[in-house]
């Protein structure tokens, strides 16, 4: 029986909001952010964006052909090599409240050095080189309460094989 939580193929619009109205529409659907990820929603780039679809897909790092693990780099080379694409800086915040029927974490841990149980990193480019500053995005579902969270990791973290990311399918063909 296929995982109903997996994500084959989702459009979701993503942009049109301010970084203000994002905020106000993540909390008025009572989804929680952690500190990372209200420093990456604090960037230029979520204001001014015109309303556009992206059409996404989820793989695991093993999917991607790195049964033993990769670092944030590895993963994101292997990825396009294979046709996916890095999704925009701002999919993430919009992909959480387009996505419904996450896959729910089995423990609350919030962070530990590793991605969570259930969650769903979004590929994109990071905002910043500095390892301090949070990479991006990823989502989860803790004690049935929706997340959008940031994380931050350096360039030697090896992420897991089972590990779920999601990418930009690319435009069909003109």
């Amino acid at each position: 029986m296929p995982d109903r939580t997996r994500v084959e193929r989702l459009e979701v619009w993503v942009g049109g909001l301010s970084r203000r109205q994002l905020m106000i529409c993540l909390s008025a659907r009572g989804i929680l952010v952690n500190s990372h990820a209200e420093t990456l929603l604090e960037d230029l780039v979520f204001d001014d964006r015109d309303s556009r679809p992206v059409v996404v897909t989820e793989r695991t790092v093993a999917e991607l052909g790195l049964p033993s693990g990769a670092t944030l780099t590895q993963i994101f080379e292997v990825a396009q090599q294979q046709g996916l694409l890095l999704c925009p800086v701002d999919t993430g915040p919009y992909l959480r409240m387009a996505l419904n029927g996450q896959m729910e974490s089995r423990d609350s841990v919030m962070s530990s050095g590793r991605a969570p149980d259930g969650g769903l990193t979004v590929a994109a480019e990071a905002l910043s080189q500095d390892d301090e500053y949070p990479k991006g995005f990823y989502l989860r579902v803790v004690d049935g309460q929706a997340w959008l969270r940031g994380y931050r990791c350096d360039d030697e973290h090896i992420w897991s094989p089972d590990d779920r990311f999601i990418f930009q399918l690319p435009p069909p063909p003109a």
